[in-house]
């Protein structure tokens, strides 16, 4: 990532050697970063998304599995859930690091070519880049979560704390999980844009952000579709409550959270210059 954006036409010299070294960056710098991570998604094939969706929803379950773990061993007490809550960005760290495409960066990534040069084709491409990565994503979910639900597969400690994870992701309501999805795709979103810039704290800065997810318990789309998945195959909540207690106001809020934040708070800071260069 140090050399993305070494080759914008929105860069100036300086600017381009300074993304090429991986020196602090400026926003505009960052900006196409982010820019150009979104082109290379616009232009993967349905094959390429879609292997690497199904990657990122698979790797994702490491998220819910760990933080069971770590529930499990813990006592009841009032800090057991902070310390879990570390073992939830397990799964982010195999997602991110490897490069997987996963809906919540997708929303912005894929967004910001689309904010740059507001053409139909690439609003139409940004919706493709969505809607796959969306779908597969959520079928590598159900496959974890259908088989992190078998019979025996783990200790009766660790399916008692997977059960009271999956029971929360659809214990709220409706709008109730819309806001606080929106927390969560802010905070997706800023981990976006904290990236380019973050050299060897790239996983430090995975784990405390998703830590913050997890600790405040605001529902991610595909980490969340998890344990909600892992609830219906084991026969604690319905195919209903998956899609109308999670699935519908968690995409809302997510894809909120993270849309307004690549368009308001970093595209526009920065859209005059893109206009003049």
């Amino acid at each position: 990532m140090s050399e993305a954006g070494a080759e914008s036409p929105h860069l100036d010299e300086r600017q381009q050697g300074q993304a090429a070294r991986g020196a602090p960056l400026g926003p505009l710098v960052i900006h196409e970063i982010v820019r150009e991570q979104g082109e290379t998604e616009l232009a993967r094939s349905f094959s390429g998304l879609a292997w690497s969706g199904l990657a990122a929803g698979l790797s994702i379950g490491f998220s819910f599995l760990v933080q069971a773990h770590l529930q499990a061993a813990l006592p009841e007490t009032a800090w057991g859930h902070a310390v879990a809550s570390f073992g939830y960005g397990i799964g982010f760290l195999i997602v991110i690091l490897g490069r997987q495409q996963l809906f919540t960066e997708t929303t912005l990534t894929a967004l910001i070519p689309a904010l740059t040069r507001p053409r139909l084709a690439i609003f139409l491409g940004t919706l493709r880049v969505w809607t796959i990565v969306l779908a597969v994503n959520l079928i590598g979910t159900w496959v974890f979560g259908g088989l992190s639900a078998w019979p025996g597969l783990f200790e009766p400690e660790v399916t008692k704390a997977m059960g009271t994870l999956a029971d929360h992701t659809m214990s709220r309501p409706f709008w109730h999980t819309v806001f606080t999805a929106g927390s969560a795709g802010w905070v997706i979103g800023l981990m976006v844009w904290l990236l380019p810039g973050a050299g060897p704290a790239r996983p430090l800065i995975i784990i405390l952000l998703t830590w913050v997810i997890a600790l405040c318990q605001f529902p991610h789309i595909i980490a969340g579709s998890v344990e909600a998945a892992y609830g219906v195959v084991s026969g604690r909540a319905e195919v209903g409550d998956y899609l109308w207690r999670f699935l519908v106001p968690t995409l809302i809020g997510n894809a909120a959270g993270g849309t307004i934040l690549a368009a308001l708070l970093n595209h526009a800071p920065v859209a005059k210059e893109l206009a003049e260069k």
